[in-house]
Parts: structure tokens; C-alpha cells; sequence
């Protein structure tokens, strides 16, 4: 590492706590970032935005010191800086909080916190617990965070292990931390509290950059906002001065529609049925317990719930990859509760994964043998004997060109896509199989908002063609304003099936987290959701 006081700035309102200058970040046959400038003044919340493959967390990756740049230059509070990977970055005051936690369930709050930094005693030969869950409390106190110390990490929630992430880079010394895409798994009250984690940062005198899809937040949390697009930096604007449909216009290039037109369908006969179904997770820990629903053509079925709530395990079961204990499910008048995957996408089941990684995609083909993924046996794909392969690349290029994967090339393997334009690529594959039933588990998942707003017009385009559709989101907007019905999932149960046009956001969180809003009974709620069907 190497830090040259070329032009410090000094501290203060006003000052740059970070400037990227120039930065042009070049992969094989790729760039991208080209030739960003990029400045955050100290003190405040800056949010970055842009499509898939903008540039985004390569941008951060480079700031966090994980990419070195092909070229420009890195200032932290005006001294110039070259980082040799993420200790020199944090080193200079630079935190970052990953989409997915790196945390140590089986570990406390306290453990996490000091984790390779641990107050020792004896000489430096034990660590000193006492002086850790110490030193966690008093920086949570400080900060505002209702954290206990001594809890473990698999026992409290998803929005306290994000400030258990947050105390973490804190007692490393970050004074600008970065957050990729920090609301993913949050209910809107836990929403509201990171914001509120926000304003207490900036109050002790943090800068804060948080990367994020979803443009509304960015309005309310940034003080401002810029946009990358194709790897160059669009335009910083102050908050105050835009709005989502600026914003939208500056990430993709032509007007978004924001507001969701569902026209009305007619549903037909129940496609799923799910009766007295309960699952265990891979411990053997009850995880789904006596669910009961039904899915029926025409219709968009949601549910809603904090990640880690049992849909996981539910969609599992219905999907093929897991055994329910108790239960049966039944698909197009079948009883399909043992039956194989590949059995149920020979019947018309579609399945987008909501890890894509580890359930959708084999990460070292290319995008030609991932389109075959469980259909390889298919009369349109093969003899049964060989594949034929022209008809897989016909198939494969279509799915390309229409949803938009970038870069179209179905030679490429998976690992070299973007997230996003990975998960282009299976909501092609999966949609484009004339399915009669399409399972979709956070299908818009780190997807830039033009191609948000393509998947919801293709779900209900599908819906309109009489398909029955399974919808699970963590994001409410989402499922609120395309399901038809809407269960809401907490600790294993449904609490709740209701009309989504009928139920606040505040209510279906508060439904999230376990408790029941005034004037909703589990009853009432039911009746609600079907008597809205």
C-alpha cells in the first residue's frame, strides 16, 4: 500500500471524504468502468444506482481496495492512496457491508464484532471475553443499535445482524462505509431503522454510500444520487432535485413505467394444491409447518415474509429439491408430493431459484448448456439418444436477445455474466418453456429497474395466457402489486392470505415480523384473501 499527500483537501462540510478520479476498471473483453469521477462529501449519505453491468460494485470493489483500477486514482480526505486489497482500504477508514452477511451464525454478537481484532489478555494469548462484549456494548450504545452482545448470531434477526455488520466495519475505524444494497431482506419497519442507523452515522460525523435498485429509498435515505450507465458515470444530482422517473430515465436511457398496470383475469381451475404440508430444513429443524394453499390458472399467488421465514424450505418442497415430512402436493390434478424434479418439469413446472448461483445455474458452463438445465430430455431438445444442439442454440440466442443478456454471447460461461444479467437469463429460460405452472422465487433479484419492469409485464403476460404463478418477494411493491392473493409467512406458518389491494405496507410488515395490525384477525385475514380471488 501507498498513500501520497498530494492534495489533501482537509476535513469539514463540503470536503470530499472520497474521490475517485479516472477510474477505468478493464476484465477480459469487458470494461467496466470507464473513466469514472466519482466524489462523496464527507458527512453525508450518497446513493449509487444503475442498470446491471453498469459498473456499480465494481466501482465500490475498487474503492474498497478488492480491484485494483487499470487506471485512476483513489483519494481518502484528499491523500492519494493505491490499495493492495481490503486491510489497506480499512486501514485508510474504509468499511463495506455486503449484500450477503459474512457473519459466523454459531458465533455471538460480540465474537463477530472483534473477530480477527480480539482484545487479548494473559499476555496475548486468550482473548478477553469480557473486554469484547464490553467494548461491543459500548459501541452499540453509542451508535443507537438494541443489540445484545451475548446473543448468538443464528438467533436474532436479519435487520440486527445488519448492524452487527455495521459494528463490525465501526470497530475497525471506518469513517466511510459502503452498503451493497442494504434494504434487500429488510421489512419496511427494519427499512425505516437502518435509515434511522443512517442519520445517527452522519450525525458522529460518517459518510455513507450505499448501492440500491430501488429508486424510492434512494430519494428518502441520499442526500445525493448519482447513476452509472454501460460502465460510465450518467450524472450526480442532489436528492431534492430529481425523482424516480429521472432517475429511471438516467439508468436506462428512455422512460420507465414505474406504476404497475394489472389488468383483470379470469381465473380457472387450482393448478397447485398444497394440503398439511410441513418441511425440515437440512438439520432436521422444523421449518414449514401445516401449510395449506392453492394456486389456480390465471392467477398471480404471493407470498410475503422476511428471508429465513420457511419459504425457502416451502418452495423446496414444491419445487422437487426437498421431501416435505407431512403433506401432500398436488399439481394439475397429480399428486406429485415424491415425485423428481425432472418429473415435474416434464409436466409444465418452471422453477427461478432464489439462489441462483447454487440452484439455477452451473457456473462454469456457458450459457448454451445452462439453457438445457433440466430439459435435456425434452423431445424439442433432444432424440432421446443425442442433443440437438442447433435447436439448444436457437433456443438459447432467443432467450438472449429477447430478455436482454448482456453480453450476448451464449459461448460465455456463467460466472463471467453479471448477477443481474445471470438473472435475465434464467427468468428467459424458465418463462420461455410454456410452462403451466411458473415457480418464482425473487425473480427480479439484483435486476436493474427496465428489467424489472420486463419480467412484471412477462408474469403477467403469462398470468393472461392462463398460466398459474407462485410468487415469492421480499420485495413488497412487488408482490403487492402482482399477486392476486397474498400470504404472508412468518416463523413457518402462513399468518395470513389477504387481498393486497386491501392491506398497508405497514401491516404486511408488521403481518413480517409476527404480529397482527389492529382489525386483521388470522380469520379475517383469510376470508379477505379469499373472498378477493
Amino acid at each position: 500500500m501507498s498513500a501520497d499527500d498530494e492534495s489533501a483537501d482537509g476535513a469539514g462540510p463540503g470536503a470530499a471524504a472520497v474521490h475517485l478520479d479516472g477510474i477505468t476498471k478493464r476484465f477480459p473483453g469487458v470494461v467496466a468502468n470507464d473513466d469514472v469521477d466519482f466524489a462523496v462529501e464527507q458527512g453525508t449519505v450518497h446513493a449509487l444506482v444503475g442498470e446491471n453491468g453498469a459498473g456499480k460494485t465494481t466501482l465500490m470493489n475498487v474503492l474498497y481496495g478488492l480491484y485494483e483500477p487499470t487506471k485512476g486514482t483513489v483519494r481518502i480526505d484528499g491523500v492519494r492512496h493505491e490499495f493492495d486489497g481490503p486491510s489497506d482500504a480499512m486501514d485508510a477508514g474504509i468499511g463495506m457491508i455486503h449484500q450477503h452477511f459474512m457473519l459466523v451464525d454459531t458465533m455471538t454478537v460480540a465474537e463477530n464484532v472483534v473477530l480477527g481484532n480480539e482484545p487479548t489478555k494473559w499476555g496475548g494469548f486468550a482473548t478477553d471475553r469480557s473486554q469484547a462484549i464490553e467494548e461491543t456494548a459500548s459501541l452499540a450504545e453509542r451508535y443507537g443499535f438494541d443489540l445484545d452482545p451475548t446473543a448468538q448470531i443464528d438467533e436474532i434477526s436479519i435487520g440486527e445482524q445488519q448492524r452487527v455488520e455495521i459494528l463490525k466495519a465501526l470497530y475497525r475505524g471506518a469513517d466511510v462505509l459502503i452498503l451493497d444494497e442494504p434494504t434487500a431482506v429488510l421489512t419496511p419497519q427494519e427499512v425505516e431503522g437502518l435509515f434511522d442507523i443512517f442519520a445517527e452515522l452522519i450525525a458522529e460525523g460518517k459518510t455513507i454510500i450505499f448501492i440500491t435498485h430501488k429508486l424510492g429509498e434512494a430519494l428518502e435515505a441520499a442526500d445525493d444520487i448519482s447513476v452509472l450507465r454501460d460502465g460510465k458515470l450518467v450524472g450526480t444530482v442532489p436528492a431534492d432535485d430529481t425523482s424516480e422517473e429521472e432517475l429511471a430515465r438516467m439508468m436506462v436511457g428512455r422512460d420507465v413505467l414505474l406504476d404497475l398496470e394489472k389488468p383483470d383475469a379470469e381465473r380457472g381451475d387450482p393448478i397447485l394444491e398444497v394440503e398439511g404440508v410441513s418441511v425440515e430444513d437440512d438439520r432436521g429443524v422444523p421449518a414449514v409447518s401445516d401449510v395449506d394453499f392453492a394456486v389456480h390458472e390465471g392467477e398471480v399467488f404471493g407470498v410475503a415474509g422476511v428471508d429465513g421465514n420457511g419459504q425457502s424450505e416451502l418452495i423446496e418442497a414444491i419445487t422437487g429439491l426437498h421431501q416435505p415430512s407431512i403433506g401432500t402436493i398436488t399439481f394439475d390434478g397429480s399428486q406429485i408430493t415424491t415425485a423428481s424434479r425432472s418429473d415435474r418439469i416434464g409436466m409444465g413446472m418452471a422453477y427461478v431459484a432464489e439462489d441462483r448461483q447454487k440452484r439455477s445455474l452451473v457456473m462454469d458452463y456457458d450459457l448454451r448448456r445452462n439453457g438445457l438445465l433440466g430439459c435435456q430430455r425434452l423431445p424439442e431438445f433432444s432424440n432421446g439418444f443425442r442433443i440437438d444442439w442447433d435447436s439448444t442454440e436457437e433456443y438459447v440466442d432467443d432467450v438472449i436477445d429477447e430478455y436482454d443478456v448482456r453480453p450476448p454471447d451464449a459461448s460465455a460461461d456463467a460466472h463471467s455474466f453479471s448477477g443481474g444479467n445471470q438473472q435475465k437469463f434464467i427468468v428467459g429460460r424458465e418463462f420461455e418453456r410454456d410452462p403451466s405452472l411458473v415457480v418464482a422465487s425473487q425473480p427480479t433479484r439484483g435486476v436493474d429497474i427496465g428489467s424489472i419492469e420486463f419480467i412484471h409485464d412477462r408474469l403477467l403476460d403469462l398470468r393472461a395466457d392462463g398460466t398459474a404463478i407462485l410468487l415469492v418477494s421480499s420485495k413488497l411493491d412487488e408482490v403487492r402489486q402482482l399477486s392476486d392473493r397474498l400470504a404472508v409467512m412468518h416463523d413457518g406458518e402462513i399468518v395470513a392470505i389477504v387481498d393486497p389491494d386491501a392491506v398497508s405496507e405497514e401491516e404486511l410488515g408488521l403481518l413480517m415480523a409476527g404480529e397482527r395490525p389492529d382489525g386483521i384477525s388470522a380469520e379475517s385475514a383469510r376470508i379477505r384473501g379469499r373472498e378477493s380471488a
